[in-house]
C-alpha cells in the first residue's frame, strides 16, 4: 500500500506522541508512585446501622474548634439531619449508607460526595463564615429524593 509523503510524516508524529504519552504516564504511575487517592475503605452495608461508629450517627468534638461529624445517608434522610458548631470550626466528614446510592453535597462549600452502600467516604471542611449551611442529596435516590436535605449551623 502506498502512503503519500505527508501522510506517512504524521503518523510517525502521531505514533511517537502516542509512545512519549504512555511512557511519561507509566513513569508516573509507576516510578514515582503518584497514584490517584485511594483510600477506598468499607463497611457491610446490611450490618452498618450496627457497626460503630455508624451505629451513632453524631457530631462529636476531637479537638478546639475540630469536630468528627460520622454520618449515615438513607432514603430519605441524613443522620444526623441538624449539626451546630461554631465559626471557624473544621468538620471531618465521614459518611456511608445502608441501602442505596446518595450524594452529599454541602450548598456554598466544595464539600461534594457520592454515598455508596458500604463505602465510607471522608470530606473535611473549615466553616469560616456564620449562617445555615444546607446539605442536600444530589443523587436521586427514589421517590422521596426531594425531600432529603440537613443542616449545618455556624454560630
Amino acid at each position: 500500500m502506498h502512503l503519500h509523503r505527508y501522510e506517512r510524516i504524521w503518523l510517525i508524529i502521531g505514533g511517537a506522541t502516542l509512545v512519549i504519552f504512555l511512557s511519561v504516564v507509566g513513569v508516573q504511575a509507576f516510578a514515582t508512585d503518584a497514584h490517584p487517592p485511594g483510600s477506598l475503605v468499607t463497611v457491610d452495608p446490611k450490618t452498618v446501622t450496627q457497626e460503630a461508629p455508624f451505629n451513632k450517627p453524631s457530631l462529636t468534638q476531637v479537638g478546639p474548634k475540630e469536630y468528627k461529624a460520622v454520618m449515615v445517608a438513607r432514603m430519605f434522610t441524613f443522620q444526623p439531619g441538624t449539626m451546630e458548631i461554631p465559626v471557624g470550626s473544621t468538620v471531618h466528614f465521614q459518611i456511608t449508607s445502608p441501602d442505596v446510592v446518595h450524594g452529599f453535597e454541602i450548598a456554598g462549600t466544595n464539600v461534594n460526595m457520592m454515598v455508596i452502600p458500604g463505602h465510607i467516604n471522608r470530606a473535611t471542611y473549615t466553616f469560616n463564615h456564620p449562617g445555615e449551611y444546607l446539605i442536600v442529596c444530589n443523587e436521586y435516590c427514589g421517590t422521596g429524593h426531594q425531600v432529603m436535605a440537613g443542616k449545618v449551623v455556624v454560630k
